[in-house]
């Protein structure tokens, strides 16, 4: 299918190495051309770029800009395809993830064993979580060259705002057009399946770790407010109808929390040996993506007042909690 405008946006799906299939990018007209995300950073997804911005009669000089969603390395991989100096906008949270220096490294690797610890995963097996953002310490060599935060006007792009909607990720912003009610949403909506809230290092050491799943569901409120016509989506096809998407979302987030509670009245549990019962076909090789979203349920259960944890020993404990009986 050949690429083409519609009004001042182009979609371009570009092949990822990851399960999740291709990425859609975007490219905007307006005081700049901007291309929003940049793919994932592989030959196939660079080749895949240039022939799709030669349908549109582009080339990759001609981008002026490059706005990023999030630091995840499908989004912001192909970042390094652009070789001349090139303004590259985004979250602050994106450049920890951008330049790894050694302060975050020392951070994340810290923050990720104490945290595996505390949610009950054996010492033969913290490598597993400890590892699984390891492919990120080479998502990119660029560095952002401006910060994009809350209410923001989009630089070049007159008309857009700026919403934070952490959740998926820390660094997690969407692109808003007033005028129209156009969203250009990153990983935040998805039209079939509800992105995972992915547990990160908080920003400065000793801070409380996020919750992510709480920090989604009040990212979708944001969304709830706004008059959104239309989502152009990280992956898969657009959303016209977003309450209809996170009302279906927030059901099924809800059934499986139920189905958390239900396994802690059988009997109080870690974090790790509930994320087993969950998924008990993935959880090894998938650790740092089932604990998340183990994590994030147990968050959700402890906001409603349903389960509290029990944090005397070195492992954290999750039981009903006897107040709401």
């Amino acid at each position: 299918m050949m690429v083409e405008w519609i009004g001042n946006i182009a979609k371009l799906s570009l092949p990822t190495p990851y399960a999740v299939g291709d990425v859609n990018v975007y490219v905007v007209k307006g005081d700049a051309l901007t291309l929003i995300d940049a793919g994932s950073r592989t030959e196939e997804s660079r080749s895949s770029l240039i022939r799709q911005l030669a349908e549109l009669r582009l080339e990759m000089n001609d981008i002026e800009q490059v706005l990023i969603t999030h630091h995840h390395p499908d989004h912001a991989g192909g970042l390094d395809f652009f070789t001349k100096d090139i303004n590259i906008l985004g979250h602050l949270y994106n450049q920890r993830w951008f330049e790894m220096d050694e302060d975050f490294i020392e951070l994340h690797d810290q923050f990720y064993k104490d945290f595996s610890r505390e949610m009950g995963i054996p010492d033969e097996m913290l490598g597993y979580i400890n590892d699984y953002r390891s492919a990120d310490r080479s998502i990119t060599n660029k560095k952002l060259t401006s910060f994009l935060a809350e209410g923001d006007d989009l630089p070049g792009l007159r008309g857009w705002k700026i919403i934070e909607t952490p959740g998926h990720a820390q660094s997690h912003l969407s692109f808003y057009k007033e005028s129209d009610g156009i969203m250009i949403g990153g990983d935040h909506l998805l039209a079939k399946i509800t992105p995972n809230p992915l547990m990160e290092p908080p920003f400065k050491p000793g801070e409380e770790r996020p919750k992510p799943l709480l920090q989604y569901n009040s990212s979708l409120e944001k969304c709830l407010e706004l008059p959104i016509s239309l989502v152009y989506t990280g992956h898969g096809e657009e959303i016209r109808d977003v309450p209809a998407v996170i009302q279906s979302g927030r059901i099924r987030q809800h059934e499986r929390a139920m189905r958390v509670k239900k396994m802690i009245e059988a009997h109080p549990s870690s974090g790790f040996e509930i994320c087993r019962q969950l998924f008990p076909k993935v959880y090894q090789r998938e650790l740092g993506l089932t604990l998340s979203e183990t994590v994030g349920q147990l968050d959700y259960l402890e906001s409603l007042g349903e389960i509290a944890h029990d944090s005397s020993s070195s492992v954290m404990i999750y039981a009903i909690n006897q107040l709401q009986r």
